[in-house]
């Protein structure tokens, strides 16, 4: 198997474990409260990379204290918020629903990042924003409450969207670029330290944890959080930046069909039409970024 072919395949599988998550959440929520849950996911996977650390031997960096400051705030809404939106809003919709939302971060990455930062939009970037908008609202035009397309539901998914979007954003402003690995394990650190004081006012220790969920926030720990990270990695290595984001698509597709196949979930026209439109948005951003990139090497 030829170099590029090994980081196809690893990205693959990383994108196979992130659309995972979202399985894993919908079977959290029914018995983990959301923070103790995230803080739960948090404490399982921090000694694992802190021994990923050790072994490749990545040193902790050297920071100013207004870059520590943007870290502790990035680990506060991309890790926390993240993943208690996540599960919060897998408590009123469906994992195809879910699905679908998630796989719009690219896109809603590339509007904050022309909002924000003031990049200029190429037109790729203009068309996948309408194709990603279109997915969404195929999705939040038949919801209601009380039905698993729930409203309610869809706005806090689309919140964890935003909320990841947010620790992109504030990556770029770092002063110092921090190695991935160490950044992870930051990452890891500062949300168990949010997630577990957050989680002392759910007092968990007064509700009866599913064992079925607690299964559920392990793997989450396990193969998306660190698994994933490996393989993320190990691909990207093999392959340029703008070949790495294409493989994103495959996130939200593998989030739609185990909720098929796992939960039973039934996939209508309205979430065929939002993968659909997901789709397309994010292959024709990540093939924009190729062609950029190309023209930047020439």
């Amino acid at each position: 198997m030829s170099k590029r072919a090994q980081g196809y395949l690893y990205l693959t599988l990383a994108m196979i474990t992130v659309g995972s998550t979202v399985v894993a959440s919908r079977i959290v929520a029914s018995g983990l409260p959301p923070f103790t849950a995230t803080a739960l996911r948090f404490a399982i996977a921090l000694p694992l990379f802190l021994v990923l650390m050790r072994m490749t031997r990545t040193s902790w960096p050297i920071l100013a204290p207004k870059d520590w400051a943007l870290l502790f705030v990035q680990a506060g809404a991309g890790s926390v918020g993240y993943t208690t939106l996540l599960i919060s809003g897998l408590r009123y919709t469906s994992a195809t629903d879910a699905g679908v939302i998630i796989g719009t971060l690219p896109v809603v990455s590339a509007t904050f990042a022309i909002a924000v930062l003031r990049e200029r939009p190429r037109p790729a970037v203009v068309l996948a924003i309408a194709l990603a908008a279109g997915g969404v609202l195929a999705i939040v035009a038949r919801s209601h409450a009380g039905s698993t397309h729930s409203l309610i539901g869809n706005t806090l998914i689309f919140g964890a969207v935003i909320c990841e979007s947010l620790f992109i954003l504030l990556n770029k402003r770092l002063h110092t670029p921090v190695a991935p690995l160490a950044l992870s394990t930051l990452m890891t650190a500062f949300g168990l330290a949010v997630a577990a004081t957050a989680a002392c006012f759910e007092m968990p220790w007064a509700h009866p944890a599913s064992s079925r969920a607690v299964a559920a926030i392990a793997y989450y720990a396990l193969v998306p959080t660190v698994g994933g990270f490996v393989l993320w990695y190990a691909g990207a290595a093999k392959v340029s930046g703008a070949e790495a984001a294409l493989f994103t698509a495959v996130a939200p597709v593998t989030a739609v069909v185990l909720a098929a196949l796992l939960l039973g979930e039934p996939v209508g026209p309205g979430q065929i039409i939002g993968i659909g439109c997901v789709l397309l948005a994010v292959l024709s951003l990540g093939a924009s970024g190729r062609k950029a990139q190309k023209r930047v090497e020439s």
